[in-house]
């Protein structure tokens, strides 16, 4: 059923910074078709963007190069049956250093989101409703009207003879949570799957928030499906799980905050899917690998769970020890945003080193997107950092390591993240997990990393390079000049797992 609601934004905005009083009314209109499926409790968000290619409500990572400005703000309590007016923003939190009262003179395409979902953790959820694009122009008094009759889908497997579709309820996290929690995944089977054989199985970790449904780019890649198929591919059932949790990416691991992800990936999820696929259930075919997300995820269910796989193929980890967490050292710095010499710290750079993005404004995004007004719970990078590294804090959101607006750290917290701080596991267990993990570790980095993850996973390879009783034989690459994930491929992986089984 197409659902309508129906936004009418009356912007009067007469300049960009006019002494005037500027201001915004809005008037929303909800259809008799949407009356029974919308929830009077939300999250409403608008975004403007001059880029006439975007698609403004997909674009919630703030882009350096094709700024997306999002505002938003909780509203409770809508009577379906009646208007609702709104013609004060000045609470409304937004991504820009100007309010939406203030917005530059200019040509902008413009979105309405109203994120009523509460069982993902991202605004793409479906049954989240938004509106198309509208080209509008600022400087002169405006009437705008929305119709929300967009509907985002459920998700779904593509059909292929090749792909199936898992949808586990997990007996640990549902009593961690009191309620059913669910885990999913996807298969795509060896294209000479056959009654009865036993096969080495691929657990790929996607990089940040993926999903399982990404099994459908490879089904629709025609040449990675005639590799597939054509017998030179190795015979292994790839699993692609899904990075969806309560505080955004799960991570696949223990979290105090969303609960046993770990625990019922290694105890309930990969059991019940040996079972149903006749996977081999033997350490020395099963496989973790990933890029980014990926590449940590992977890495760590391979350091914390050194019995259960047989071999890591890491690419471009996330932060793996927290000295340098890319820029910052969370034991003694004092502030997230601000380095020690004064200067804003970057987040992100291109590859001639050129900083593309401060700190403070990518957490700004996530305050934005976060129905706290702060990252921890934005369902972003940060958003599911905190909740997976620090302790439980109020209202039901995890501690932060820094301050939402500050960037000030708080080192109680930093401590308690010394948890999943790698080399730290590493240094503290090496007698214990070192003979565990011979030829077991691969990874990849490129030295020029966007995200300066490369300092972390150098310090890491220093350790493992002068770790003794056993000596470490782990893989570790450093390209120069190269960038993020630029060598990951699935047909890449696949080939490495393909060497360690002949």
């Amino acid at each position: 059923m197409p659902y309508k609601l129906t936004i009418i934004l009356l912007l009067f905005v007469l300049s960009s910074y006019s002494d005037s009083n500027s201001g915004i009314d809005v008037t929303i209109t909800i259809s008799e078709e949407l009356k029974s499926d919308f929830d009077e409790n939300g999250r409403m968000f608008l975004f403007l963007t001059q880029n006439p290619q975007l698609e403004p409500r997909t674009q919630t990572w703030p882009n350096p190069f094709a700024p997306t400005h999002i505002f938003a703000k909780n509203l409770t309590g809508i009577d379906p049956e009646s208007p609702v007016q709104l013609n004060d923003f000045t609470d409304w939190i937004g991504t820009p250093e100007w309010t939406f009262n203030e917005i530059p003179d200019g040509e902008y395409y413009a979105q309405v989101l109203w994120d009523q979902d509460t069982l993902e953790s991202r605004i793409d959820a479906p049954g989240n409703i938004y509106s198309t694009k509208h080209k509008i122009t600022i400087g002169s008094t405006e009437h705008l009207e929305f119709t929300l009759d967009q509907v985002i889908p459920d998700r779904a497997v593509k059909d292929h003879d090749l792909a199936r579709f898992i949808e586990f309820t997990s007996d640990t996290l549902s009593k961690w949570w009191d309620k059913p929690m669910t885990l999913k995944a996807a298969v795509l089977l060896p294209d000479g799957y056959k009654k009865g054989a036993e096969y080495a199985i691929r657990y790929n970790v996607s990089g940040y928030g993926g999903r399982y449904t990404r099994i459908n780019r490879l089904l629709e890649n025609q040449d990675f499906m005639n590799w597939w198929t054509s017998g030179d591919a190795p015979e292994v059932i790839n699993v692609f799980l899904d990075g969806e949790g309560p505080f955004g990416d799960s991570y696949q691991m223990d979290s105090d905050n969303s609960g046993p992800y770990g625990y019922a990936l290694i105890n309930e999820l990969i059991p019940y899917i040996e079972s149903e696929y006749r996977g081999s259930d033997d350490m020395e075919t099963r496989f973790v690998d990933g890029c980014s997300t990926g590449g940590w995820v992977s890495l760590g269910l391979q350091l914390y769970y050194p019995d259960t796989f047989g071999a890591v193929f890491s690419y471009s980890p996330d932060a793996v020890e927290f000295e340098n967490y890319q820029l910052i050292n969370i034991y003694k710095d004092e502030n997230a945003f601000v380095n020690e010499f004064g200067y804003e710290r970057p987040v992100m750079r291109d590859i001639s080193g050129e900083p593309l993005l401060s700190l403070r404004r990518f957490i700004q995004y996530e305050n934005v997107l976060g129905s706290s007004d702060s990252y921890l719970n934005s369902g972003g990078q940060f958003s599911a950092h905190t909740a997976l590294y620090s302790p439980k804090g109020e209202n039901g959101l995890p501690e932060p390591l820094f301050d939402s607006k500050t960037g000030e750290i708080n080192h109680s917290v930093a401590e308690y993240w010394k948890k999943y701080d790698f080399k730290l596991y590493v240094m503290e267990n090496w007698d214990e997990i070192g003979p565990k993990l011979d030829d077991k570790i691969y990874i990849w980095a490129g030295d020029m990393d966007q995200f300066y993850l490369n300092v972390a996973t150098r310090t890491f390879a220093d350790f493992l390079s002068s770790a003794k009783d056993p000596v470490s034989d782990a893989v570790i690459e450093f390209a120069p000049m190269q960038v993020h994930c630029q060598q990951f491929s699935n047909k890449r992986v696949l080939e490495q797992i393909q060497d360690k089984l002949k």
